[in-house]
C-alpha cells in the first residue's frame, strides 16, 4: 500500500507540472532564459546522478552485471530515441506555418501522452525498488519536465489554441502518467521481472535525455560567457549532489 501511495502521489504531482506553462506568460523571454538554463543544467546532473547512483546499482543488484543488464540500458536509449525521432514528443522541429498548426498541436499532445505514460511506469517501478530510488527518479523526472512543459505550452499556443485550452489539454495528457503507474503497480504484483527490467531501461532513457536533449541546449549560443558556463557546471554538480544525498534515505 505504501508503494501505491508514494507512486500515485508522485505521478500526480508530476502531472501538475503541465500547468507551469501559464507562468511563462508572466515573464519576458529575457527573464525566462536564466531560469530555464538553470533548470536544464540542474536536470542534467539529476538525470545522470539518478542513472549512475541509484538506477544502475539497483539494476546490477537485482539483475547482475551481465550482458542482459547492459542490453536493457541500451534498449532504454533506443526507446527514447524512437520517441523523439518518430513520435517527436519533445516538440515539432519543422518550421511552423498556418497550414499545419493544428496537426503540430495534435502530434505534440499524442507524443506527450506516450511520454508521460512511460514516465508514470518508470516512477512506479522505481518505488517498487525502494523509496530512495523512487524519490530520486521522481525528482529527476520533475526537473526535466519543467523546461519541457514550457516548450510544449509554447507549441500549443503557437498552434492556435487559447491559453485555457492549451493548459487543459496539456494537463489531460499529463494524467496518462497515472495510467502508466497503475499498469506497473498491478502487473508488478504478478510479474516481478517486469518491474525489475524497467530500472535499467529507465537509466538508459535518462542518459539519453540528459546527453542528447539537455546538454545540447546548454551549448547553444556563440556568445556564451565563461561565467555562464561555470554556473551551468555548478548547477549540474548540484543536481548530482542532490541525487547522492538521497541515498541516505535508504539507511
Amino acid at each position: 500500500m505504501q508503494v501505491w501511495i508514494y507512486s500515485l502521489t508522485s505521478v500526480f504531482l508530476v502531472s501538475l507540472i503541465s500547468l507551469v506553462g501559464i507562468f511563462a506568460l508572466a515573464f519576458k523571454q529575457e527573464q525566462l532564459r536564466p531560469i530555464t538554463t538553470f533548470l536544464v543544467s540542474f536536470a542534467v546532473g539529476a538525470l545522470f546522478g539518478d542513472a549512475f547512483i541509484h538506477l544502475l546499482p539497483e539494476s546490477y543488484e537485482r539483475l547482475g552485471m551481465g550482458l542482459a543488464t547492459a542490453l536493457y540500458v541500451v534498449f532504454g536509449l533506443m526507446i527514447f530515441f524512437i520517441l523523439e525521432k518518430f513520435i517527436r514528443w519533445r516538440h515539432c522541429h519543422c518550421s511552423l506555418s498556418h497550414s499545419h498548426h493544428h496537426p503540430v498541436a495534435t502530434l505534440n499532445l499524442v507524443g506527450d501522452s506516450v511520454h508521460n505514460l512511460i514516465d508514470g511506469m518508470l516512477i512506479a517501478s522505481s518505488f517498487i525498488a525502494g523509496p530512495a530510488v523512487g524519490f530520486a527518479t521522481t525528482i529527476a523526472v520533475v526537473l526535466h519536465e519543467i523546461p519541457q512543459e514550457f516548450g510544449d505550452f509554447g507549441v500549443l499556443i503557437h498552434s492556435g489554441l487559447s491559453v485555457k485550452r492549451a493548459l487543459f489539454f496539456n494537463f489531460i495528457t499529463a494524467l496518462t502518467s497515472i495510467i502508466g503507474a497503475v499498469i506497473v503497480l498491478v502487473c508488478g504484483a504478478y510479474f516481478e521481472k517486469f518491474t525489475v527490467v524497467l530500472l535499467p531501461i529507465t537509466a538508459g532513457g535518462f542518459l539519453y535525455i540528459a546527453g542528447s536533449d539537455l546538454i545540447p541546449e546548454l551549448h547553444q549560443g556563440c556568445d556564451l560567457k565563461i561565467s555562464e558556463a561555470v554556473k551551468q557546471l555548478v548547477a549540474i554538480i548540484l543536481g548530482v549532489a542532490v541525487m547522492a544525498a538521497l541515498t541516505f534515505l535508504e539507511h
